[in-house]
């Protein structure tokens, strides 16, 4: 997420989502996987250690390939991966500030091991996660195939401008990033 202060013109390159391995053929030897679990999109994200509660809204892409980013006071899911409490990295995408001051993800880098973020549905369901780790990463070196990568079960991926804001472009240096797993 690029530029976090500046949403008129506040971009980021959003690779395109990890597609996931192809499953062997199914053998008489071993059972049948279980059909994937339907999860409703999501509704609200909460946050009780750094005291978030915000809507959370579609992000496409831009004509550009860049993904979209919430408005302010909002936090946004990237609706071409997998839904919070699908099997595979969903993403939510806040700002950090802005002009008027602290935004949804302002004290995200705060969070530590053992956190606990929940995603509430539209049909009410919570998904909740567990925080692994926080990290900081340049703008040009986000490790892109982590974040998208294929996994077997929930994860989440916060994301959020850090770092130096360079007041010459409107944009912060870094980018924020928290995993988490299915609690």
């Amino acid at each position: 997420m690029a530029g976090c202060a500046a949403p008129e013109t506040t971009t980021a390159e959003a690779p395109p989502p990890a597609t996931a391995p192809e499953s062997p053929s199914p053998s008489s030897d071993e059972p049948a996987p279980d059909p994937p679990v339907e999860v409703a999109d999501p509704a609200t994200v909460s946050i009780p250690a750094i005291d978030v509660h915000a809507t959370l809204v579609d992000l496409g892409l831009e004509d550009d390939g860049a993904m979209e980013v919430p408005d302010f006071g909002l936090a946004g899911w990237y609706i071409e991966g997998p839904r919070p409490g699908e099997d595979g990295p969903a993403v939510v995408a806040a700002h950090v500030d802005s002009k008027e001051g602290p935004d949804v993800f302002y004290r995200l880098g705060e969070l530590e091991p053992g956190d606990e973020v929940t995603v509430t549905d539209l049909e009410g369901a919570e998904h909740t996660f567990t925080v692994e780790r926080t990290e900081q990463h340049d703008k040009n070196e986000l490790p892109v195939d982590d974040i998208w990568s294929a996994t077997d079960s929930p994860t989440l991926r916060l994301i959020t401008c850090g770092g130096e804001f360079d007041r010459s472009i409107g944009h912060y240096d870094d980018n924020i990033i928290v995993w988490a797993t299915a609690a």
